[in-house]
């Protein structure tokens, strides 16, 4: 049977109140009890500090206010399994006691009834994720002063190594933090360069926040613009003509530069890449003729995957 004690009422009170605001008239008819005892169940939660704010009028009613206090979280089982799932699913190392991420769900684990956190529990305990191997996790507080530093419009001089394990210190305005695909980018406007560009937060070594303000563009399209810029900026030169008009060429991915049309059956593709056998492998996905006609670099590394692939099926030529 349910518990009907006050204690009980109020804690279902309190989790009616987490979703959103609720009329006195609403909030006792979800009890099932009278409006008098639904205010008295929102006094017992004040007296316990939790900020339970109230507003007059038609449309007012009772909502949770930001407090010094955290106010105490419920969770349904289901709702603590979702959550387990989601975060082993996410962070792999959630069920090492010593990652941040492991702490903390540990501890989230400990303030459940042991009836709601028994089957999350196990399902942390036993199971096992496979890691994605793409993913890249940065250091959370490098990610915070980040965030940090976006959130309040100020410029930031940011030490980074390149995956070649080239150093340097550069000064950027940081426009938004995307996570793509497993791996978090910083979206900023570099003044070295004066462009646009993407930068892998977990090879950023340090961050300094600035006091220059700047003001980020209007109606930001963060994760067009990361894919578009993570296409430019790199040290090897790429053109590649593509024999199809320019709306039918939606699967060549923006990482790989910009498109834009030669006529009306010919689409140019042209960018930059730090890694030329990448582009080269990513090109044989390319379902219609192409010619590359600029990049040496390029040029090369087509040459060579061609040459692999027609090597591979010799043995079955005629």
């Amino acid at each position: 049977m349910p518990d009907d004690s006050p204690t009980a009422r109020s804690l279902r009170t309190l989790e009616l109140l987490q979703d959103k605001g609720m009329r006195a008239a609403d909030l006792a008819t979800r009890l099932g009890v009278t409006e008098r005892a639904a205010r008295r169940y929102v006094g017992i939660l004040r007296e316990a500090g939790i900020p339970v704010e109230s507003e007059r009028g038609p449309y007012g009613g009772y909502r949770l206010g930001r407090g010094l206090r955290l106010p105490p979280l419920v969770f349904s089982a289901s709702e603590a399994l979702g959550l387990v799932m989601a975060v082993l699913d996410g962070h792999h190392a959630a069920g090492d006691a010593d990652d941040p991420v492991g702490s903390a769900l540990g501890k989230l684990m400990r303030s459940l009834p042991e009836k709601v956190a028994a089957q999350a529990s196990a399902v942390r305990a036993h199971a096992a994720a496979a890691p994605d191997r793409a993913a890249v996790r940065p250091d959370p507080a490098t990610t915070s002063a980040l965030v940090q530093a976006v959130a309040d419009e100020r410029r930031v001089r940011v030490e980074y190594r390149s995956e070649s394990g080239r150093q340097w210190t550069m000064t950027v305005d940081p426009w938004a933090v995307v996570v793509r695909y497993g791996r978090w980018y910083l979206l900023c406007h570099s003044h070295a360069s004066e462009a646009v560009r993407s930068y892998r937060i977990d090879r950023v070594l340090a961050v300094e926040e600035l006091a220059e303000a700047f003001d980020p563009p209007a109606d930001l399209d963060a994760v067009g613009l990361v894919e578009e810029s993570l296409g430019s900026g790199w040290e090897y030169d790429t053109e590649v003509l593509i024999e199809a008009p320019l709306e039918r060429v939606v699967w060549v991915p923006r990482t790989m530069g910009r498109l834009e049309p030669v006529d009306g059956q010919t689409t140019r593709l042209r960018g930059t890449t730090s890694n030329p056998w990448w582009y080269a492998e990513k090109l044989t996905a390319v379902p219609v003729p192409f010619r590359v006609v600029g990049g040496p670099e390029l040029v090369h590394c087509v040459r060579e995957v061609g040459r692999r692939l027609l090597t591979a099926v010799s043995a079955h030529d005629d």
